[in-house]
């Protein structure tokens, strides 16, 4: 009896139990009356009670109508050329390994009269979610090519599935696989060499779990999901000292330090009032007196990472390397190592008042947070750049910014966001605000920090994950789900990374790489 509208449809996803045995029976008969009908008994009874929770089944008002059985297999065993006879012992009883780190679909078989409800589509859902729950590799599954026997005198089985996979040939079970985000990954020879409609070949099919942690007793190896940044939507006040300016920052530091985030982000040039302790008649020497507070800077914020337990991005500072004044973020991380990244676009104003030379290295940087890129205001706006950090597999960009009008921070800001949904990564964004007007140059600023998020379902409908109030000296703190990246990766409503026509383009770094 099918159903007469989908009104009259009442179905209930559950766990299969013991007493299902007749009716699961009835239904596989109906599936499978080419390749042996149901299985025994004994065989669905020792699944239930070896592996309950991979046994699904659909029913309407009471009706088994479709099922979905799974073991769990060793994936290096099972991702390699093997039959179905090395999936069952005697008996047919199914060879569950209770220590194997990847599901394997034994069968999935829907009611002929249910077929249009797309109850497949469910099964294949609660499979992966199962897979997630119990942090399973993989899912591996022998699926048929039930149509091949049609056409296997003008084609070859590779050539079969090609030609399903370009939908130029339907088959029933493999183009509903390839539909659910499974690949095939090698062809089986005699698999079952009693299914006719196949030839006795199959496909073996994989789908990744993505979130996939290996289980490690290692704190260092252990991948943190959930991270925490503080950005600091940095006050310009003019310092009497060193020491005082020193002091500011260690407070800000002490503070998300308090609200145990793993990251901190200062602003570019967020020293700058270290510039009125100097001569400010010529520009060219100011700047460069500033840079002479960079190895003490450095020091002591690598300290303070150390002693309050947090990543410090220190947004920018000028540094004199050599005869050449480069533009310099510092990387501090809590375990006491450093890095830097330089500005490698220079304004024109820093070009010509300042002289300052553009950086010729690029850096995706592992941190016990995840990898992480730093882009300093100008280069945010060369989206080639954060396209070869996305390479590397970088997960949150971070852009430490100074603009002194509305237009120069819209710039920063829009460009921004463009960079997190290219690249499908975090980007967050933090500047200056106040007055200096001792300073020559840096006098008024203008800035509202924020996080962005790629733009899909996972993340806020605008893809703002925090912003602060424009103008105004502020402190955000924001948990940034790592996770998330990965899914919108892989299984967004756009998957731009996989996208890419790299058969037709390309972006190549030409510079140093170290």
């Amino acid at each position: 009896m099918s159903p007469a509208t989908p009104s009259d449809v009442h179905l209930k996803l559950r766990n299969l139990t013991l007493e299902d045995y007749p009716q699961i029976a009835i239904l596989m008969e109906a599936v499978y009356p080419d390749i042996g009908g149901a299985w025994p008994e004994s065989s669905i009874k020792r699944l239930i009670k070896e592996f309950p929770e991979g046994q699904i089944v659909i029913e309407d008002s009471g009706r088994l109508v479709a099922a979905a059985l799974t073991i769990c297999c060793d994936y290096d065993r099972f991702s390699r050329q093997h039959t179905y006879d090395d999936l069952i012992g005697r008996r047919e009883q199914m060879k569950h390994d209770p220590e194997g780190d990847a599901m394997y679909g034994m069968d999935l078989f829907v009611d002929p009269e249910y077929r249009d409800l797309r109850l497949g589509r469910r099964l294949y859902d609660a499979r992966k979610d199962i897979c997630r729950d119990l942090n399973l590799r993989a899912i591996l599954a022998g699926g048929r090519i039930t149509n091949y026997h049609k056409y296997a005198e003008e084609m070859s089985p590779m050539e079969y599935i090609e030609a399903v996979d370009h939908r130029d040939i339907h088959d029933p079970i493999l183009s509903f696989q390839l539909a659910n985000d499974f690949e095939v990954k090698r062809l089986l020879k005699d698999y079952n060499p009693q299914d006719e409609k196949s030839q006795g070949y199959a496909t073996l099919l994989e789908w990744n779990n993505i979130l996939y942690e290996p289980e490690t007793s290692d704190l260092s190896e252990r991948r943190k999901t959930v991270v925490r940044i503080g950005i600091q939507q940095w006050q310009m006040r003019m310092s009497g000292s060193f020491e005082e300016w020193l002091s500011q920052v260690e407070y800000f530091v002490d503070t998300f330090a308090d609200y145990q985030a793993d990251f901190v982000l200062f602003p570019e040039f967020f020293n700058a009032p270290l510039m009125g302790l100097g001569d400010q008649t010529n520009q060219f020497e100011a700047i460069r007196f500033l840079s002479t507070f960079a190895d003490k800077t450095i020091e002591a914020l690598s300290e303070f990472a150390i002693t309050y337990n947090i990543n410090i991005i220190a947004g920018s500072i000028p540094v004199m390397e050599g005869d050449k004044l480069l533009n310099k973020a510092y990387l501090c991380r809590r375990d006491g190592t450093v890095d830097s990244q330089a500005k490698l676009h220079i304004t024109p104003h820093e070009r010509r008042d300042w002289v300052i030379d553009g950086g010729d290295q690029l850096k995706v940087f592992d941190t016990d947070a995840g990898r992480v890129g730093i882009l300093i205001c100008y280069d945010v706006e060369f989206p080639e750049l954060s396209r070869l950090l996305a390479k590397q597999g970088m997960d949150i960009l971070f852009v430490p910014f100074w603009t002194d009008t509305k237009n120069g921070f819209l710039r920063v800001q829009r460009c921004a966001q463009a960079r997190a949904i290219e690249n499908e990564c975090y980007v967050a964004i933090s500047g200056s605000v106040g007055n200096l007007p001792q300073v020559h140059n840096v006098d008024i600023q203008y800035a509202e920090s924020a996080v962005y998020s790629p733009s899909d379902f996972a993340f806020p409908h605008d893809a703002v994950m925090a912003e602060s109030t424009p103008n105004t000296e502020m402190a955000l703190v924001v948990d940034l789900d790592l996770d998330k990246l990965v899914q919108v990766r892989h299984e967004g409503s756009v998957t731009n990374a996989k996208d890419q026509r790299l058969d037709l383009y390309e972006v190549r770094w030409l510079g140093d790489k170290n």
